[in-house]
């Protein structure tokens, strides 16, 4: 089971690093792996998170969150995204980016870093709406009972979780974001303006993926109903299976969106390490590989059904780095308290967890008769 799950990620590992030890010799070896441990560390929540969305697709679109999505990860925003980063902030064509990251690192490295304040907002402002949305609905398990239970009455106000984010973004805005970090000076209308992207971001792809998905719902719920009337339903131009695959496209795009702001701070991160942006992408590249894999391990052992308080652990988590993020607008947070936050908070609400299944015993396993996700990529 384990090295089903993570044999990709071990044969991606021994590669990368052997490539990077041929290129690099002993110092990019040692860059590359802590990179690596840093990505894993910092995304771990992600892969929780994660776990939680992939275990409502069906089989086919799992397997492109495992094959096309890694590409994404890897590729798309631990090497493409820095670069177009550079591209436009710094209003450079494309060709030229790629050669200023290659020839001209330092430069490189000043102009990602200067773009951090929107960056941090965008990313930010997506997380904090994903917490917001876990913290403000009714839930059927509470972990922090005495926080979540007022706040799941104050959330039937369905706005609510908006105001509160546009609240949050308007203090950072007028506070953190007038003298930034690196002497980046007022960047209030940069913070907004990115902060506000990413709430419609959030809102546009979350909307559409619950809308399909509760479309689907619906169907299946209908379909459930009576012997009778579900072939009608199945049958002729196969309205279901349709939205089964349109639920699932959107869920992919929230997946893949939540997988980019998670990864903004590692990007970040790195170049306290390297501005090699190859070294970048092999070190972070590696972590996303453990990260995908967790989530499939996740998913195929039921983990989330099992322990339940798990995904709270998570969302506090990105809850959490939502902050973390919008206050590295003007001050410098290290990855290690970044990181260890999150491990911290799904730690305890894991041994939570252990410690309910003790007392009220285990629930029961509702994914078990579910297939077993490959990890195949």
């Amino acid at each position: 089971m384990l090295l089903k799950t993570f044999g990709w990620s071990f044969a991606v590992t021994v590669a990368g690093l052997a490539l990077a030890g041929v290129l690099w010799g002993w110092r990019g070896l040692a860059i590359v792996g802590i990179l690596s441990i840093l990505e894993i560390s910092l995304s771990f929540d992600n892969a929780v998170i994660n776990a939680g969305i992939l275990r409502k697709m069906n089989a086919f679109w799992q397997k492109i969150f495992l094959t096309i999505g890694i590409l994404i990860a890897v590729f798309g925003m631990r090497l493409v995204f820095p670069v177009v980063i550079v591209a436009v902030t710094a209003k450079l064509g494309p060709i030229e980016a790629v050669n200023l990251a290659i020839n001209d690192k330092a430069q490189y490295e000043h102009l990602v870093t200067a773009a951090h304040p929107a960056i941090a907002s965008f990313g930010g402002m997506f997380l904090l709406m994903i917490f917001l949305d876990f913290i403000f609905e009714e839930r059927e398990h509470k972990w922090l009972t005495w926080l979540e239970k007022p706040l799941a009455k104050l959330g039937r106000l369905e706005t609510l979780s908006i105001i509160v984010a546009l609240v949050v973004l308007l203090v950072t805005a007028m506070t953190v974001a007038t003298n930034a970090a690196h002497g980046a000076g007022d960047k209030s209308a940069t913070v907004l303006l990115s902060g506000v992207a990413g709430l419609l971001t959030y809102l546009l792809v979350g909307g559409i993926s619950g809308y399909f998905e509760n479309k689907l719902e619906d169907a299946e719920e209908d379909a459930d109903e009576g012997a009778e009337t579900a072939p009608a339903k199945k049958s002729g131009n196969g309205a279901v299976v349709g939205l089964a695959g349109k639920a699932a496209f959107f869920m992919f795009l929230y997946l893949e969106v939540i997988d980019a702001s998670f990864s903004f701070d590692g990007v970040i991160g790195a170049f306290a390490i390297t501005n090699d942006i190859f070294e970048m992408a092999l070190g972070l590249g590696i972590g996303a590989m453990y990260i995908r894999s967790l989530t499939v391990f996740l998913v195929n052992r039921g983990t989330l059904d099992e322990y339940v308080y798990l995904e709270h652990g998570a969302h506090y988590a990105i809850g959490a780095l939502a902050v973390l993020l919008l206050v590295t607008i003007k001050y410098e947070i290290n990855e290690v308290i970044t990181g260890g936050i999150g491990v911290l908070l799904i730690a305890l609400s894991f041994f939570s967890s252990v410690r309910k299944n003790r007392t009220e015993g285990p629930p029961s396993a509702g994914s078990s008769s579910k297939p077993e996700v490959s990890s195949g990529v």
